[in-house]
C-alpha cells in the first residue's frame, strides 16, 4: 500500500554493490528501514542519495508492507531544506554525532508525533542559529524525556545528583553522584530552553567533561547504549 510518511534521516548502509540501507525515524510509524534497489549505480541514481544524509528531513511516499523488515520508497522530496547543517563544520559534526546517538536510541517501530516533533524543530533550531557549541548537551538532556528517564527536577536545590536513579538527593552516593561544577550546569541546562541557550556560557573542557557525564547518564539507563564513534570528532571540533 502507498502512503506518505514525514522522516528524518538516521543512518545508511551499502547493501551489496548498487544498493543502500536507509534506517528513518517516521512520524507515522517509528523506525523504519527502507531498501533502495541500484541507487549507486547511475549517475540519475546517485543524485537521489543528497536526500538521505544524515538527519535530513523528508516527505517519503512508501509501499510499506506490515511484517516486513524492509520497505520500499517510490518518491522522495524535501520537507525542510537545511542551509547549515551540512555545509558548516561545526554543524556537521554534531549533526555526525546526533544521527549516531539517535540511531543507537530509537528502536520502536511505533509512532511517537511528539518526539518525531521534538528533533525536527531542534535540528531546524540549529540550522538557524549562529550560536551553537552547546545545542547538543540540551538536545540530549531534553532526549531523556521522550526516552524515560529525565532528570527528575523538583528537588534541585539538594547539593547532589544521583545519575542511577535520576534524582537530586541531600548525599554523595560516590560513583553516581553529581556536584560542583556539573551540577551547577546540569541545574542551568534543565531549566532553560534552546531560544536561551547563549545566556549559559560553557569553556571547553567543562562542556567535553559534562558531555561525558550525560553519555554515561545514558549508559547507565539505556542497557544496549554505546558511546559514539563521532564523539572524539566532535570534541576535536569543539576543543
Amino acid at each position: 500500500m502507498l502512503s506518505k510518511n514525514n522522516s528524518i534521516v538516521l543512518s545508511k548502509l551499502k547493501y551489496r554493490d548498487h544498493d543502500l540501507i536507509v534506517k528513518c525515524y517516521t512520524e507515522e510509524r517509528g523506525v523504519v528501514s527502507y531498501m533502495l534497489r541500484g541507487v549507486l549505480k547511475s549517475k540519475k541514481g546517485l543524485s537521489k542519495t543528497v536526500y538521505f544524509q544524515a538527519l535530513s528531513q523528508l516527505q517519503i511516499e512508501e509501499n510499506y508492507k506490515p511484517n516486513q523488515s524492509l520497505h520500499f520508497i517510490k518518491e522522495t522530496k524535501f520537507n525542510y531544506i537545511y542551509k547549515s547543517l551540512h555545509t558548516n563544520i561545526y554543524k556537521s559534526s554534531i549533526v555526525l554525532f546526533l544521527s549516531e546517538i539517535l540511531s543507537n536510541v530509537l528502536k520502536e517501530e511505533e509512532k511517537n508525533a511528539d518526539l518525531f516533533h521534538f528533533i525536527t524543530a531542534s535540528l531546524q533550531y540549529l540550522d538557524n542559529e549562529d550560536q551553537f557549541s552547546n545545542f547538543h548537551l540540551l538536545f540530549l538532556l531534553k532526549l531523556t524525556r521522550y526516552l524515560g528517564f529525565q532528570p527528575e527536577n523538583t528537588d534541585h536545590h539538594y547539593p547532589f545528583f544521583n545519575l542511577e536513579t535520576g534524582v537530586f538527593e541531600t548525599s554523595n552516593h560516590g560513583i553516581y553522584s553529581v556536584s560542583g561544577e556539573n551540577l551547577i550546569l546540569l541545574k542551568q541546562l534543565l531549566g532553560t530552553s534552546f531560544d536561551a541557550l547563549n545566556t549559559i556560557t560553557i569553556k571547553a573542557k567543562q562542556r567535553q567533561e559534562f558531555l561525558n557525564l550525560l553519555l554515561h547518564y545514558f549508559e547507565l539507563h539505556l542497557g544496549s547504549f554505546k558511546k559514539p564513534k563521532s564523539l572524539q570528532v566532535l570534541n576535536a571540533v569543539f576543543h
